[in-house]
């Protein structure tokens, strides 16, 4: 329980961190998550539930985050998970790759992914999967706010 609590601590920090929010102003873009597996993440050993309303939340000007959970399982896999509100018409960050992985699962809203170039779309129920080092984003194409959790694997370099 312990190395729960303290994970939820460095979470919410580096979620404010990563939001740079200052009162009264929002970051244009949402921070892209420093890799699972990243120096200093806990190895995850205690089962938890996670409540919607206890998660942090950073506010942009694209919508909000929340930073669920990351660090390292017991069998070594690096793992981080977090869920993303976006306003209709915007992404989240521009689109970019990286060494690990990416299940994108959308809740609701009707979401854009591009894969490598190549615009594939999905709505409630629908996911989007980013391979390594693939060149991958999203953006919300809908007429309503967009919800979706996205499930990093894999650790960087």
């Amino acid at each position: 329980m312990c190395v729960a609590l303290s994970s939820f601590a460095a979470l919410a920090a580096v979620a404010a961190e990563a939001g740079g929010q200052e009162p009264g102003k929002l970051p244009e873009t949402m921070a892209v998550p420093k890799p699972p597996g990243s120096v200093g993440d806990p190895v995850l050993t205690t089962p938890h539930a996670f409540r919607f309303e206890d998660l942090p939340v950073v506010k942009t000007a694209n919508g909000e985050t929340r930073a669920v959970i990351r660090g390292v399982l017991p069998t070594g896999e690096a793992v981080e998970m977090h869920e993303t509100t976006l306003l209709p018409g915007h992404m989240p960050h521009p689109p970019h790759q990286h060494e690990h992985s990416e299940f994108m699962l959308i809740r609701e809203g009707s979401m854009e992914f591009e894969n490598n170039g190549v615009p594939q779309r999905a709505g409630p129920g629908g996911v989007f999967f980013a391979t390594s080092n693939i060149l991958h984003g999203l953006k919300n194409v809908g007429d309503t706010t967009a919800n979706y959790f996205v499930i990093a694997i894999g650790r960087e370099g």
